[in-house]
């Protein structure tokens, strides 16, 4: 019954969920940083770095992630010859692009996240950081952001799920990973269902352990108030 999943070598199906997983663990990363940036950037005591967070955040979330990742490709690529350092590599090249889109496209959702988490941090605790003379940017990073992330890990879960599910928006730009080759399996196999059965089972096995291993953390590490 699953003898076609032996038929495909490029990508093989187990290929293909591994490079799934190259873009969750690298897009996560990404987006964990340049998101904490623009959280930082939104309470920032700056209006010009407040107005670009804020804008940056209210544009990106409204911009469908398809558009963001074909426009890495057509975009980038094809008009202002963005090579992303693989100008010889094809499929090297479209991976990066579709990180750069990920990243860009889901920092946007970890930025809201983590301001949610900054906004439960007592006020007043800033306050007295700031009377014993520390900056802004020791405030945040030593007492307000190390409290809002144990606040924000179940909406980070979240956000990261939703992007190990968005991962199958490369397909579009011909990035090698599970979406792809499921598209061209029900091309070539008369099995659609149980294709179809078969990679949404690949993705439960993806997010489920995560889900329920982030969800318990986040109850282990809750902030008590």
């Amino acid at each position: 019954m699953f003898d076609f999943l032996s038929n495909y070598s490029d990508p093989t199906f187990l290929g293909a969920f591994w490079m799934t997983v190259k873009l969750t663990v690298f897009s996560a990363v990404g987006s964990l940083v340049w998101g904490t940036l623009l959280a930082a950037m939104r309470v920032s005591p700056v209006p010009l770095m407040r107005g670009f967070g804020t804008i940056y955040v209210n544009v990106v979330r409204n911009i469908p992630l398809t558009v963001i990742i074909v426009f890495t490709s057509l975009g980038l690529a094809d008009i202002f010859r963005v090579t992303m350092g693989a100008s010889g590599d094809v499929k090297l090249q479209a991976f990066r692009l579709a990180l750069l889109g990920f990243v860009a496209y889901t920092s946007a959702f970890v930025c809201e996240a983590l301001r949610s988490g900054i906004n439960t941090v007592p006020v007043g605790q800033a306050e007295a950081a700031r009377a014993i003379g520390l900056s802004f940017a020791q405030v945040l990073g030593l007492i307000v952001l190390p409290q809002a992330f144990r606040a924000v890990i179940g909406p980070l879960a979240n956000v990261l799920i939703a992007l190990t599910k968005n991962t199958t928006v490369a397909a579009a730009i011909g990035v090698a990973e599970a979406a792809y080759l499921m598209k061209g399996m029900i091309e070539k196999e008369a099995q659609t269902l149980l294709i179809g059965a078969i990679f949404a089972f690949g993705f439960v096995v993806l997010t489920l352990p995560t889900g329920l291993f982030l969800g318990w953390l986040s109850k282990r590490l809750a902030v008590k108030r």
